[in-house]
């Protein structure tokens, strides 16, 4: 448990380090201009996508299940 923990700090210490960076020239662009709303709202549609598409399939595998046993 101990090396998990001290696992789990160091990732913790080396991903911050890694998005504590100073403004981004893209991102500054992309505010500026309104485009990153078109961004946010392409990411939003595909992970909603991606979770509508796992949550059926588990419908789908839990039926399967449920006719397999029975």
């Amino acid at each position: 448990m101990k090396k998990f923990s001290l696992f789990l700090a160091f990732l913790f210490a080396s991903f911050s380090s890694v998005f504590a960076q100073g403004e981004i020239e893209m991102a500054t662009g992309l505010r500026s201009s309104g485009k990153i709303y078109v961004v946010v709202l392409v990411m939003l549609t595909i992970f909603f996508g991606v979770g509508l598409y796992l949550f059926s399939l588990d419908r789908k595998i839990k039926k399967l299940e449920d006719k397999k046993q029975s």
